[in-house]
């Protein structure tokens, strides 16, 4: 079955991959709007006083609230265009976007997490590894949610058009690579 293209990019990934970075660069290079779940999803955590972590393990038994943040990148979808969805699952939300998957070294994401200081209102860990077992249980409960709810592994890479190891990489090369191949993907 073929499928329309849109001009959307969905980027999804692990933990702390680079996906707000990368985004933001890519904003600048293709002059495109922005969709964050994550955002949202920050907000509801903060409004009910939990960790990020507290908060996965509270939508476990409250799904209702994953499929309102999941259904509303699919309804920006339908009146937007030339923007870019950083999302978990944008890539199942919008189909017709270019999908791409951030990879990065589960010490290289503990690093850069325990490092941002966006993320200390709602994750307090005294040390790296600390932070590193936090980011795995998260991802794990991430990913059972979303088979759970939509029957789909979010780290599953036959979803994605490309994958991107950002373990090494700027922000800026990432942003780079993903153009190239958003470019060859739109014309094919």
């Amino acid at each position: 079955m073929f499928m329309k293209k849109r001009n959307i990019i969905s980027l999804s990934g692990d933990l702390a991959s680079g996906k707000g970075s990368v985004s933001e660069v890519l904003m600048d290079k293709l002059s495109y709007g922005i969709y964050r779940n994550g955002e949202y999803f920050r907000k509801l955590a903060k409004e009910a006083n939990m960790s990020l972590a507290e908060f996965g393990k509270y939508v476990e038994e409250h799904p209702e609230i994953d499929i309102e943040i999941e259904n509303s990148a699919k309804e920006y979808a339908k009146h937007n265009d030339k923007f870019i969805i950083d999302a978990r699952l944008g890539w199942y939300a919008v189909p017709e976007s270019f999908k791409v998957y951030l990879r990065v070294d589960i010490d290289e994401a503990a690093r850069r997490a325990f490092k941002d200081d966006k993320r200390k209102d709602l994750e307090e860990y005294t040390d790296i590894e600390t932070h590193k077992k936090a980011l795995i249980e998260r991802f794990k409960c991430e990913n059972e949610r979303y088979f759970k709810l939509y029957g789909v592994k979010k780290d599953d890479y036959s979803n994605y058009d490309l994958i991107v190891d950002t373990t090494n990489l700027t922000p800026e090369e990432i942003a780079d690579i993903i153009i190239r191949e958003y470019d060859k993907w739109k014309k094919s």
